[in-house]
């Protein structure tokens, strides 16, 4: 499936054209590689890295989707790896404890 498929899928673009733009300008890593073409090939297992408005997100396609659905079957597509940052803010209050 298509890269630009996917993230739209995935709801991890709010369009298709938002999607192509972000893999054609290169900001997105897919298995450690840049992607510059939005027709890219995915498949499931693979890597992907990408911005996000509060940082970088990792994840981890588990399947492929079917159709752009609900944002919780969307969420049963994909893992992040990254998500088990802790956060600065907490744990600075911790420290101080």
């Amino acid at each position: 499936m298509r890269i630009d498929k996917v993230l739209w899928y995935l709801r991890l673009a709010k369009s298709r054209s938002t999607a192509q733009a972000m893999a054609e300008q290169g900001h997105i890593r897919l298995n450690g590689r840049r992607v510059e073409r939005a027709h890219a090939k995915v498949a499931a297992g693979d890597v992907m890295t990408l911005p996000s408005p509060a940082g970088v997100r990792v994840i981890e396609l588990v399947a492929l989707p079917h159709r752009r659905g609900p944002a919780p079957e969307a969420r049963a597509c994909y893992t992040e790896l990254d998500g088990t940052r802790p956060n600065p803010i907490a744990a600075a209050f911790d420290n101080q404890a």
